[in-house]
């Protein structure tokens, strides 16, 4: 309760007394402004402070008692009514509390209407202004100084506004202003949306005027905000457009591209490309000190790396991303004629020959953009070759080749070839080749999506010609069917191409030095494998099983031992070789004059797909992509993807 608070007609107050005489007494002030305490009598309280209530009551107690301690506390406080007229959003009569002020009874009439003005905010008592609250300063500064309580038959009178503008572009609030009156300055509108942020240019401001007087109303000013600027009045409907400054640096050059990190660096006079890198470790990125760092465990433990087992090897040699030291690039803006031109330089004579002219002088403005081998591919004799060989040589490891160097050069290197190695087993594998595999496997996956989209299709219009107990069933089967030709689909999708590459060699060759001279490339891997002692057959066969190879075998007699179920589709059969080709039938015979004749050798598998005729849900929409075995041979897939299907 404020002390200053003047009591009245419907006040509570809960008086209590101890001493001579014990009071606990409940009183509200009467219409007569009294209160009437038992044994003591009336006392008058109406307009006296609420400070001040104790004492008078404590000194009318002692007119007949002495000794009386007092205390009062106050109960319910009266009702007052107020107004609520003019441009307000509920106008009415509102009984409100008798500590209400202007502000909180705003509040609970829900304040001006879209029309109403917010910054002149009136209380009429007996016919007088008493107070004109700007309710920005109030909202912006927290000033209440005219927020003064109300009392009993006081009206808020909310006029109409007088004028809007608006501020854009860079000011702290952005937004629709009132006006408060018609000298309001750019000054006092900006200092209520609170300023202006750093990145504002106060050099350039524009403000856009209507003038209906005139025969071309709208126009525009610029002019800066300056001492003159801020006082310039505004008038209902201006725009005002404070502009950022130019994010421009005039005193600065950029270095980016394979550096440690992207850096914009203050130019000096005579500054050259030596100066903005000043050794060859400025151009270790932050990616390859990750892989370093990422190469050793930093927690308990007890793995000495964060690597897995099987990826340690293929990634030796990659911890650095390698430069193009040959050509990097300045690029210059003529202010003059805003026009770009391009100044490439050798980065590495930068740092061998300083003097050379390639350690060009930059201007105030350049970005000089480093290349990563990557980034722009250089000729493969200045490109680095981390080649890996496994399986059966003397020192399997990770090897650094030079350019124009052959896989007879790599085995060389690893001490040759032991005596389990099977020629035809080798295999090779090109980072390159697996991603075009990879782009060419999603390429089939969408063909066969399409296929489905297709047959889903003919199949809904057959549908309608049927009966509807057919039509039911041909539905059932055929969303069935739809569902597990969607699931094969989703299993060719997890196939993952290798990159193999197959040699087409001789079964019969056992010499290495018949391999293909091909040019070795980095992150290319050689495999040597031993020569296996069994041969898979997967498909529709009684028994899927890997039986021990048997010299001058043939196709025929692996599928006689595994036996043919009644979907085998016998004349599309074939093998997928250890050297990783794929062998197809070559006419339309079986036994020996076709694939069934062919010699298996060590490690084939042997595929044997069902009938197309049968009326199954992947074997009926995969009739445009019969040629498995091409499939299979294009993306260097492996047994292990025919089981994926299969799954």
């Amino acid at each position: 309760m404020p002390a200053d608070y003047p009591l009245g007609v419907g006040d509570e107050l809960m008086i209590r007394g101890t001493g001579s005489i014990d009071i606990d007494y409940r009183a509200k002030i009467d219409r007569n402004g009294q209160i009437s305490i038992p044994t003591i009598g009336p006392v008058s309280l109406a307009g006296v402070k609420a400070g001040d209530a104790e004492s008078v009551i404590r000194n009318a107690v002692a007119t007949m008692y002495k000794g009386v301690t007092i205390s009062v506390n106050f109960g319910k406080l009266r009702a007052i009514t107020v107004y609520v007229v003019g441009q307000a959003n509920r106008p009415g009569t509102y009984t409100v509390s008798s500590l209400s002020t202007l502000v909180t009874t705003l509040f609970a009439s829900g304040g001006p209407n879209v029309n109403g003005s917010m910054r002149h905010l009136q209380v009429k008592r007996g016919g007088k202004t008493v107070a004109d609250l700007d309710l920005y300063a109030f909202i912006a500064k927290g000033d209440k100084s005219a927020d003064i309580k109300l009392q009993d038959g006081d009206s808020i009178y909310i006029p109409a506004a007088t004028g809007h503008v608006a501020l854009v572009g860079k000011v702290n609030t952005p937004a629709i202003y009132e006006l408060r009156s018609a000298t309001d300055t750019i000054e006092s509108i900006l200092d209520i949306a609170g300023g202006m942020p750093i990145v504002a240019d106060p050099r350039r401001a524009y403000l856009e005027r209507i003038d209906a007087s005139k025969n071309q109303p709208r126009s525009v000013e610029q002019f800066a905000l300056n001492e003159a600027g801020l006082k310039r009045t505004l008038k209902n409907g201006d725009v005002l457009n404070v502009t950022s400054i130019t994010p421009d640096f005039s005193n600065a050059v950029i270095l980016r591209g394979n550096v440690d990190q992207a850096i914009r660096a203050p130019f000096l006079p005579g500054m050259h490309v030596s100066d903005l890198i000043p050794n060859r470790e400025y151009l270790i990125t932050r990616n390859s000190i990750k892989r370093q760092n990422g190469a050793v465990s930093t927690g308990e433990n007890d793995k000495a790396t964060n690597e897995a087992a099987g990826n340690i090897a293929s990634r030796i040699g990659g911890l650095i991303d390698e430069i193009n030291w040959d050509y990097a690039v300045v690029e210059r803006i003529n202010r003059s004629d805003l026009t770009v031109s391009l100044i490439p330089f050798n980065l590495g004579k930068v740092f061998s020959d300083p003097s050379s002219p390639d350690n060009v002088q930059l201007q105030p403005g350049d970005t000089v953009t480093i290349f990563s081998q990557q980034d722009v591919a250089v000729p493969m004799d200045k490109r680095r070759i981390f080649v890996r060989v496994e399986g059966e040589v003397k020192v399997p490891g990770v090897y650094q080749m030079t350019a124009g160097e052959t896989l007879q050069s790599l085995l060389a290197r690893a001490g040759g070839t032991t005596q389990d190695a099977y020629f035809f087993g080798t295999a090779f594998y090109r980072e390159q080749v697996r991603m075009e595999q990879e782009i060419n496997l999603e390429k089939a996956a969408t063909k066969l999506e399409n296929q489905l989209r297709l047959e889903q299709s003919k199949g809904a219009a057959n549908a309608r010609a049927l009966s509807p107990t057919d039509a039911q069933a041909a539905e059932a089967q055929r969303l069935a069917d739809m569902q597990l030709a969607k699931e094969n689909i989703v299993r060719f999708r997890q196939m993952k191409p290798t990159g193999r590459i197959a040699f087409g060699l001789d079964p019969a060759e056992r010499s290495f030095a018949r391999l293909p001279q091909l040019k070795l490339e980095n992150g290319d891997r050689l495999v040597i494998a031993a020569k296996p002692e069994f041969v898979h057959i997967f498909g529709s066969v009684n028994a899927e099983a890997s039986p021990m190879w048997r010299s001058n075998t043939r196709v025929a007699d692996y599928l006689n031992m595994a036996g043919l179920t009644v979907d085998a589709d016998v004349e599309n059969v074939f093998i997928m070789r250890t050297d990783g080709s794929v062998v197809a039938r070559n006419t339309s015979a079986w036994a020996f004059g076709g694939i069934g004749g062919v010699i298996v050798m060590p490690g084939d598998s042997i595929v044997v797909p069902e009938k197309f005729d049968k009326e199954t849900s992947w074997t009926k929409f995969t009739k445009g992509t019969r040629e498995w075995a091409q499939i299979f041979a294009n993306f260097g897939l492996g047994a292990a993807a025919v089981k994926t299907l299969r799954n």
